[in-house]
């Protein structure tokens, strides 16, 4: 009995030490200093012309302005004892802690709209103790120091509902009209939203929103702010959902700012948007080359049902001008330009023919197409052939090479110098993903992200110089102070005379000098171009890629079934046309950047497929380049027999 007694003792000791604790820490709260949430609305992005392009809060609404209801369901699905409690909802949370711990994993959760509305003041999205105990206090602080009507307010103009911010931006977003305006069925489905944006937006998921919104009115009527009928009436409303802001109605934009995002989590920032009044974030982006990007994947793409990746960057500071990481954002939100890696097919080959160049090949340098067998010494083979298995059956320039995008060529070259050297030149010029040393990675079989391929090849458009590819310039608080600003890093890593001469011969891609017994890759695109750009082009069995660059703009387009389901050749046209859009509309009113020839460079007339200097029986001599004093004679220039580690086979 005595030792009941004393448990009780301790029991009512520990409450009553819990409730001056919960007093004294409130008290506290009260008398700190007031948070200056009114100014603390989260981010806003700016394009290079210094235009609001997005932000959380861009368009704020009172909350006696906002649908009531659109309100009562917040309250309902969200925290329905939200006028009760003070910031901590203790009943909720030792009931989803009972759940948890029954079913060995997370079902429940049990924050507040005060705790979510703390967490939406934070930056960063990391979990440790550091970072709860902060929400927690700030917690603490909002209920001490403001009505749950002024809470509310700030919560429902800064909450996420599937990558639009704030109420009012939804509302416009999702059906065109104000959320004054909206009625219980479009309430209820927005109310639904904030739990898991991607899987609740109507647009991206909508069997997902229809189970949410039932849910959400199922709560309404449980907590009598609905009737069942008026629930049923709710439910059964057909809805036209909008998709767009008429300030920003590009279907691919979001791209853009979702990279921007991802891209400041990894800077070093305060750590509280009540520490910087909110955050002004310049970005590299060019609405216009935004607006010419979306505008070709209308004119161009057609299939339905293939995705597509597209950057446009500028290849003298890094920075990305505009970027699609699909068709549609309403239909995907997946960045394939950032996080899908895929087979480069033949695009590797411009990194494989530099790297070339430095080990003391030329433009005019042969070998022989044609059907070949490569023996090792350890009797394994590999077998590669050209596209539709078309072979010259004679020795081949390296600029012909390029132009047929020629694989026996690619091979013999990449065994020539040593698998290794391919893989030491990729990551020179910013490729980041593994890569193994093998035969085929002279043809792209291994995989690589969009924005890497692109950066690589801005290393060719900048005269060897790589730079880091970036989304934002500038961030400052609401006071104007900077907290961050870009710094050029660019470093020279390729020569720019061997530059100047690759840039030369991803030319020949679309030369009609170069048709022989194939055609170049690009062919169908000169009729299309009135400047000059390097162009590659690559195919695989499931993906599309295209990159092609001047002084001003690099552009990369990949194309491709997310599942990886086989494509047909054909489907890669609609890329190149695409490109080409792009391209020419980007410069229409910019003159011919192409590079000044270097001084250790020069031109020569040769056959352009023999590479052979040419005389008055050459039917389409070509200007070929190379570095003064490795210029050919009228003796050919073959390193045929200068393979010793392989044996060729017919």
């Amino acid at each position: 009995m005595k030792k009941l007694k004393k448990v009780v003792k301790i029991f009512i000791f520990c409450i009553v030490f819990f409730m001056f604790s919960y007093l004294g820490i409130y008290l506290i709260a009260s008398i700190t200093k007031k948070l200056d949430i009114n100014t603390s609305n989260g981010y806003y992005l700016y394009d290079t012309k210094n235009t609001l392009i997005n932000g959380t809060s861009d368009q704020w609404i009172n909350l006696e302005d906002i649908s009531q209801y659109l309100i009562d369901a917040t309250i309902a699905i969200e925290d329905k004892n939200f006028y009760k409690h003070q910031g901590f909802d203790y009943l909720r949370i030792a009931k989803s802690l009972y759940i948890n711990i029954v079913n060995g994993k997370t079902l429940q959760g049990a924050s507040t709209i005060t705790q979510q509305y703390a967490k939406n003041l934070f930056l960063e999205f990391d979990k440790t103790w550091e970072r709860k105990i902060k929400e927690a206090w700030l917690t603490i602080q909002l209920e001490s120091q403001y009505s749950k009507e002024e809470i509310l307010e700030g919560y429902l103009n800064t909450i996420n509902y599937g990558g639009v911010y704030g109420i009012e931006n939804a509302s416009y977003y999702y059906f065109n009209k104000s959320a004054a305006d909206l009625t219980l069925a479009e309430a209820s489905i927005l109310a639904g939203i904030p739990k898991s944006p991607s899987n609740y937006s109507p647009i991206l998921n909508y069997d997902n929103s229809k189970n949410r919104q039932k849910l959400v009115l199922n709560a309404m009527v449980n907590n009598q702010f609905i009737t069942n009928e008026e629930m049923d009436k709710a439910y059964t409303t057909e809805l036209i959902f909008h998709g767009y802001l008429e300030n920003n109605n590009l279907k691919t934009l979001r791209y853009f700012q979702d990279s921007v995002m991802d891209e400041l989590q990894t800077l070093d920032l305060p750590s509280s948007f009540l520490d910087t009044g909110g955050l002004k974030i310049y970005t590299t982006l060019d609405m216009e080359a935004q607006t010419i990007l979306e505008t070709a994947i209308d004119n161009n793409f057609t299939n339905e049902e293939m995705q597509l990746a597209s950057i446009i960057m500028n290849p003298n500071n890094g920075e990305i001008l505009a970027l699609a990481g699909g068709k549609d954002y309403n239909t995907s939100q997946y960045n394939r330009a950032l996080y899908a890696k895929r087979q480069v097919g033949s695009t590797l080959k411009p990194f494989l023919y530099y790297v070339a160049l430095e080990n003391g090949f030329t433009e005019s340098t042969t070998f022989t197409s044609e059907e070949t067998t490569f023996v090792f010494s350890n009797n394994q083979t590999y077998s590669p052939s050209n596209y539709n298995n078309k072979y010259g059956n004679k020795n081949i320039s390296m600029a012909a090479a390029i132009a047929y995008s020629e694989n026996i060529y690619a091979v013999k070259t990449h065994l020539f110098l040593g698998e290794e050297t391919l893989v030491e030149m990729l990551k020179r010029v910013g490729i980041t993903s593994e890569l193994e040393a093998i035969p085929s990675l002279a043809l792209g079989s291994e995989e690589i992200t969009l924005i890497d391929m692109v950066n690589a090849y801005s290393t060719l458009a900048s005269n060897g110089y790589k730079n880091n590819p970036h989304f934002i310039k500038k961030i400052e608080d609401s006071n104007g102070d900077i907290l961050y600003e870009y710094k050029d890093n660019k470093e020279q890593v390729l020569n720019s005379s061997l530059v100047y001469i690759t840039n030369e011969i991803l030319t020949s891609t679309y030369n009609y000098n170069f048709i022989d017994y194939n055609y170049p890759t690009c062919y169908d695109l000169a009729s299309k171009l009135t400047k000059k750009y390097s162009v590659k082009t690559g195919t695989t069995d499931t993906d599309h890629l295209i990159f092609g660059y001047n002084q001003d703009v690099v552009v990369g387009i990949w194309s491709g079934y997310d599942n990886n389901k086989p494509s047909q050749t054909s489907e890669g046209k609609q890329i190149k046309y695409m490109w080409s859009e792009i391209v020419e509309n980007y410069t229409k009113d910019k003159e011919n950047a192409w590079y000044d020839l270097p001084s250790n460079v020069v031109g020569v007339l040769v056959d352009p497929i023999s590479g052979k200097v040419a005389d008055e029986n050459t039917k389409n001599p070509t200007m070929f380049y190379y570095i003064k004093g490795t210029e050919p004679t009228y003796k050919n220039d073959s390193l045929e027999d200068l393979i010793p580690t392989i044996k060729l086979e017919e």
